[in-house]
């Protein structure tokens, strides 16, 4: 008899009332990563989980991604093909890539028909990079098609697995199981109410039959068909989606590592597996560089009260980080420690004194060059403003600021923002003091602070040389 699920306490109270139990079985979304699905043995692997599962009774969907690193050598290729070269290596070293994945695949007819599936999305992506070549430019558009390809090609190979497994499963890309957007390619975001009637339409008889849709990750389409992709993490958002479009018990993200850690293993060597976080935790340690889960990702699962665990493929055995509605303050007064480079600080001064309302002016200089701060402070009355910006993002900040008169502008591009994360620091006097107590005793200077509304984080700018002892100084403060 399958497991009846261990996450009643963390359930909200709308979760709860939404949802009948099915004590026999649940309704689960599993989406795998990159470095999950990689190659014959990943296939193999995360196929025997379904399977795991599968035998227990539960209804499943599979969200994939492309193979590691296929994303990053499918925008290379773009950037070739728009620069006059066909990127002839990087297009064999894709097949063979997937053809040697395929070898997971045991049963003949169905290796057949992959390979043939393969050749043929190839041979599509090969004709338009050569379109691309006599173009000499991609559009924002044009890489999103592109990029689809990646987990067109590793979805297609997950799914023949399964089927090589006798289990009944049916493959979709994004827009074929009803996810639609809208235009904004690169950083698309769903049409909510059509995507949830069509994805129930066609996925909903499917699951109740006992099959397994596969769909492809990261990847949708715009009301006229114009394939779209919700940005780096994205196959993350389309597993919560789903899971909040067909009423899932939980949204599984399988991924490499045992759940959201208190810190980066690779800075603090004791950093541990974070048991329970709530979703504006979760949504908090996103926007400040948490690698497995990402902020939007949140918002669907949150509106639905649908759980999120992240677990570990490579240790299944381990129960993860569970995700829920259940924001009380723990003992713990700090949860996750984290640190996101490749930031920069951008200080801005007025010559006189100036109202908000030429505060606000300035973050409308910023939008119309598509720079959104990371993090603001300002004082009054004399107009200073510092804001954290991308690196990425500093050129056209700093045009945006060009012709704007009496600004003293003042860049520092080597610095890290901290942030310190958790539900237990809210109303409780003495976190700040904490914090920077402890920064202090190793010789770290703070830059500039900044405590969001929420009161669930405070966030810092060290030096980028201090950013790592500044990490683990807070985290031996609060969490050991």
């Amino acid at each position: 008899m399958p497991h009846f699920r261990k996450f009643d306490k963390y359930i909200s109270f709308k979760f709860k009332k939404r949802r009948k139990p099915r004590w026999w079985a649940i309704r689960l979304v599993m989406k795998f990563g990159g470095t999950s699905v990689d190659g014959a043995e990943g296939v193999s692997r995360i196929s025997r989980l379904v399977e795991r599962f599968r035998r227990e009774g539960h209804q499943i969907v599979v969200v994939t991604s492309a193979m590691a690193n296929v994303t990053d050598t499918l925008i290379k290729m773009a950037d070739m093909a728009s620069g006059g070269r066909f990127p002839e290596k990087l297009m064999e070293s894709l097949r063979n890539k997937h053809l040697k994945a395929l070898k997971a695949v045991s049963e003949e007819s169905l290796r057949e028909e992959v390979q043939d599936y393969i050749s043929s999305l190839l041979d599509e992506l090969g004709g338009f990079l050569s379109a691309l070549s006599v173009v000499g430019e991609v559009s924002p558009r044009m890489l999103d098609y592109v990029l689809s390809f990646g987990e067109r090609l590793s979805t297609k190979i997950v799914w023949a697995k399964l089927r090589d497994m006798g289990m009944e499963a049916e493959y979709f890309t994004g827009w074929d199981a009803g996810i639609v957007t809208d235009d904004s390619f690169g950083s698309a975001r769903p049409l909510m109410e059509e995507t949830r009637r069509r994805v129930r339409e066609r996925l909903l008889p499917l699951l109740e039959k006992g099959v397994i849709p596969v769909v492809t990750g990261y990847i949708a389409a715009t009301r006229e068909g114009h394939v779209t992709t919700f940005g780096r993490g994205g196959s993350n958002l389309t597993a919560t989606l789903l899971g909040a479009c067909l009423d899932a018990d939980e949204v599984w993200i399988w991924t490499d590592v045992d759940g959201v850690m208190t810190a980066d293993p690779k800075i603090v060597d004791n950093a541990r597996t974070v048991p329970y976080m709530s979703y504006d935790e979760a949504a908090e340690i996103a926007f400040f560089g948490a690698k497995v889960i990402q902020p939007y990702m949140v918002a669907p699962a949150m509106e639905a009260g649908v759980p999120i665990r992240v677990r570990n493929t490579f240790n299944p055995s381990c129960e993860g980080t569970l995700i829920g509605g259940d924001c009380r303050p723990t003992e713990q007064t700090v949860k996750v420690v984290c640190m996101k480079e490749d930031v920069a600080m951008v200080s801005l001064k007025r010559a006189y004194y100036s109202s908000a309302r030429d505060m606000v002016r300035l973050m409308e200089a910023f939008l119309d060059v598509g720079v959104e701060g990371i993090l603001m402070s300002q004082s009054f009355p004399k107009g200073g403003l510092c804001v954290i910006v991308p690196k990425s993002k500093l050129r056209q900040m700093l045009k945006s600021l060009k012709d704007v008169e009496d600004l003293t502008v003042e860049v520092e591009e080597d610095v890290s923002l901290i942030a310190v994360v958790g539900a237990g620091m809210k109303g409780r006097p003495g976190i700040a003091a904490r914090t920077f107590g402890a920064v202090a005793k190793r010789g770290i200077n703070v830059r500039a602070i900044v405590q969001g509304p929420s009161e669930f984080n405070i966030s810092f700018i060290v030096k980028s040389s201090d950013g790592r002892e500044a990490v683990r100084a807070v985290h031996e403060e609060f969490i050991g």
